[in-house]
């Protein structure tokens, strides 16, 4: 099993694939800075796992713009005898709406970070990355399924961070193609939590994604939940997005991991999604059915850029990664609304935390 250096791995996708890798038995360094995350979600990690996680998972508070910290991380297991074999990079800010009004802010942690963190791998010899990408990258597409050969037509802040990275990983493979493996997973829509309920979506600030928003409605913190228009062309005039559970993510995320560990030298990208779109009342309806709660909501005008469907073509994930999301929609709602039920406050105790050092 490999040593991976996790950048981000606090955060809500970050969490649920540093479970799966644990579980897989790989060792683990997370780095994080906890703007947008609690610590609490990796200790939480430990009650899943139980007492082995304490040999194999290390928490150190950070931030990837810190070369100095970054380096040191690498060099403490180079004089331990031991190595770094992979970086799994989830860091950034992930707001579309905040990229908008902070489009600098944005920059410099997304792609400065980046920066920062390939220059030390490459002077630390680390050549293996999975990088956390969006299907935000591709722009308002809505007439069939997208897949990986589409345009790159990124229309905010966020996406165009993303896009950028992507390209800069591009770069850099070209300019050693024998050294580097690299894999750019480009999500959709990840919702749900782990089963037990003890590890789920926390934003800190306020959400933005509609399963965050429908969870707030249902639990009595929000009214009802916006719908932004009812006339569109589909199949009851609300928009189709392409949902994906979150464990099937995780899985994707270790097992594009381990095509590059286990394969000669290589760039390649890759779409996570279910390849099946659900419109926005019919996420609704599956949480309100599933969990026999109310989820009020009203339809407002439609968004500036927002798109009729989204929904991945992931053949090329099936191919290549032997990948396939095996949980739907119902299991979404039910594993997300668990979570909710058991943590209506979220990651409250986040300070209890015991964090490592270098």
């Amino acid at each position: 099993m490999a040593t991976l250096l996790v950048t981000g791995g606090a955060g809500f996708i970050g969490s649920h694939t540093c479970l799966r890798l644990l579980e897989i038995g790989h060792k683990i360094i997370v780095i994080d800075n906890f703007t947008n995350s609690s610590p609490q979600s990796l200790e939480r990690l430990k009650t899943i796992i139980g007492d082995k996680a304490n040999n194999i998972l290390k928490i150190i508070h950070g931030d990837i713009r810190d070369k100095t910290l970054l380096d040191d991380i690498f060099k403490s297991f180079f004089l331990n005898g031991q190595s770094i074999d992979a970086v799994i990079h989830f860091a950034g800010l992930k707001s579309v709406e905040e990229s908008t009004s902070k489009p600098l802010k944005y920059w410099d942690c997304n792609v400065n970070g980046s920066l920062c963190l390939l220059e030390v791998m490459a002077k630390n010899n680390c050549t293996t990355i999975v990088f956390s990408s969006s299907a935000n990258i591709y722009g308002s597409k809505s007439d069939k399924l997208i897949c990986e050969n589409d345009s790159i037509k990124p229309e905010n802040p966020y996406g165009e961070t993303k896009a950028a990275i992507e390209k800069i990983l591009n770069n850099l493979f070209h300019s050693s193609p024998e050294l580097w493996k690299i894999s750019n997973l480009r999500y959709f829509n990840p919702i749900g939590a782990h089963p037990s309920g003890l590890i789920g979506e926390d934003p800190t600030d306020y959400p933005t994604n509609i399963f965050p928003l429908i969870c707030k409605v249902a639990s009595g913190k929000k009214k009802e939940i916006e719908i932004f228009g009812n006339d569109w062309e589909t199949r009851d005039g609300t928009p189709i997005r392409d949902y994906i559970h979150i464990m099937d993510l995780a899985e994707g995320h270790c097992l594009a991991l381990k095509y590059l560990l286990e394969n000669p030298a290589q760039i390649f990208s890759a779409n996570l999604g279910t390849g099946k779109g659900s419109t926005v009342l019919e996420i609704i309806n599956t949480f309100e059915s599933i969990n026999n709660v109310k989820v009020p909501y009203s339809f407002v005008e439609r968004r500036s850029g927002d798109a009729r469907a989204s929904v991945a073509d992931n053949s090329y994930s099936k191919k290549i990664l032997n990948w396939s999301p095996s949980l739907n929609l119902a299991d979404m709602c039910k594993n997300g609304w668990n979570w909710q039920m058991n943590n209506p406050d979220g990651f409250h105790d986040s300070r209890k935390t015991k964090l490592d050092k270098v």
